[in-house]
């Protein structure tokens, strides 16, 4: 499967490690993704838990805005592509 940008980091909440993303496609637990600044690969990861207003969900579609704990702290402003 080609490389999809699936959405972009809205906030990051540095003590939870926990990414706030805007979707822009769909994105479900074990998806592996990679996160991107300025067209710079900054981290990859497997999606291991997703949220949406406190409530763990499978499977988010586009224009969710769902929180994902990331391995590494990441900016906002960073794009999401799944592959």
């Amino acid at each position: 499967m080609a490389e999809m940008k699936v959405g972009r980091v809205i906030h990051y909440y540095d003590k939870l490690g926990v990414a706030i993303v805007e979707l822009s496609g769909s994105l479900a637990v074990g998806d592996k993704i990679r996160f991107e600044r300025g067209g710079e690969e900054l981290f990859d990861q497997i999606v291991e838990s997703i949220q949406m207003e406190h409530e763990k969900l499978e499977l988010a579609k586009s224009g969710d805005a769902v929180g994902l704990k990331v391995s590494e702290p990441v900016k906002e402003g960073s794009d999401v592509f799944k592959f």
